[in-house]
């Protein structure tokens, strides 16, 4: 199938804006759209192409909010969020199912302020502090006793446990971050844009999205959508699992289309644990993965953290496993097998 015009209700210029997503009329739209394009719906092909977004929520993606993906224009994930519009418009008939992962957090959780404290009872500043195993052992940071049904102590412990379990497993160190992507808040939405597209492809297609839940367990992070940065507590107890079932919805795409925000963590982390499940299979299934490069942008926040090399070696690994790091327009590319 040829790439499709972009429908006249696509503002490029308002993604990067909130607003109200008009249902009625986008459905009312949508299905014009696909009877003047002889769009078919999903039940009536014999693939199963699948596109993962990855976390493309107002929190990350609009420059407002608490952690917005700049990259190093400083307008990352607005670009990156045109980009996917357009590509899910052009793609409409080639586009089967879209998964869209949402980053869900509450206030109490081991990567909040709130969860720690210093010995004047302080809490550290998000986006700057990192904690060590170091630090916990010398009682630098403690864990803020006016939170948790466990004692202080054995929370403690867990602390120490947490840390050293990152630094052990080559993980990335534990950031406090800014409280974002929190549950019941705008933040914590789609941008509006986004959301549109999905919408009018659910319409358009006769294809429900499909939407995954992401870290909100309280003592772990969550960065990838597969699995949590730690499993088990001091105890060797789980505390949390990995997505089975998303797992298996990816690993059952005929083709598997993956952007979103931000490429050096969460989307970094869950394409790993993908390429990790997939080698425990077959490695040969890497080359049904296609990453969208221009969708998707590292963590930068000038003058503190750069993430982008870290970015970059990560998809350089993925491709060396067998995935295909494409464009969005590269139309050809990605569904010639289609």
């Amino acid at each position: 199938m040829n790439q499709l015009p972009i429908p006249q209700h696509f503002q490029p210029e308002t993604v990067g804006e909130i607003w109200r997503v008009p249902y009625q009329d986008r459905s009312n739209a949508a299905r014009l759209w696909a009877k003047q394009h002889q769009i078919s719906p999903t039940v009536q092909t014999q693939s199963n192409v699948s596109l993962l977004l990855i976390d493309v929520q107002n929190t990350f993606c609009l420059p407002e909010f608490e952690l917005f993906v700049g990259g190093k224009s400083g307008r990352g994930a607005i670009d990156d969020s045109i980009r996917i519009c357009e590509f899910i418009y052009r793609n409409l008939g080639e586009i089967d199912q879209i998964i869209a992962t949402l980053d869900t957090h509450h206030l109490h959780q081991i990567f909040h302020p709130v969860f720690w404290i210093d010995e004047r009872g302080e809490h550290p500043t998000p986006a700057v502090t990192t904690i060590s195993p170091e630090e916990v052992k010398s009682g630098r940071w403690r864990v803020n006793p006016a939170f948790g049904n466990e004692s202080s102590d054995q929370l403690q412990a867990y602390a120490l446990h947490y840390v050293q379990q990152l630094s052990d497993g080559g993980k990335y160190p534990l950031l406090i971050w800014p409280y974002h992507a929190m549950l019941g808040g705008i933040g914590h939405a789609l941008v509006p844009a986004v959301e549109e597209a999905i919408f009018f492809h659910g319409i358009a297609r006769s294809s429900q999205a499909s939407f995954s839940i992401k870290g909100d367990r309280t003592l772990t992070e969550n960065y990838s959508a597969l699995a949590p940065e730690v499993f088990t507590n001091q105890f060797g107890d789980r505390i949390a699992s990995k997505n089975d079932s998303l797992i298996q919805q990816l690993l059952a795409s005929d083709k598997l289309i993956i952007a979103g925000q931000a490429q050096s963590h969460c989307v970094a982390w869950t394409i790993n644990d993908l390429l990790i499940e997939i080698n425990a299979i077959d490695s040969a299934l890497a080359r049904k993965v296609y990453l969208l490069a221009d969708c998707t942008s590292p963590v930068v926040i000038p003058g503190i953290i750069d993430y982008t090399d870290q970015a970059d070696a990560a998809y350089q690994r993925f491709a060396a496993a067998g995935m295909n790091i494409v464009r969005s327009t590269d139309h050809d590319q990605i569904f010639s097998s289609c």
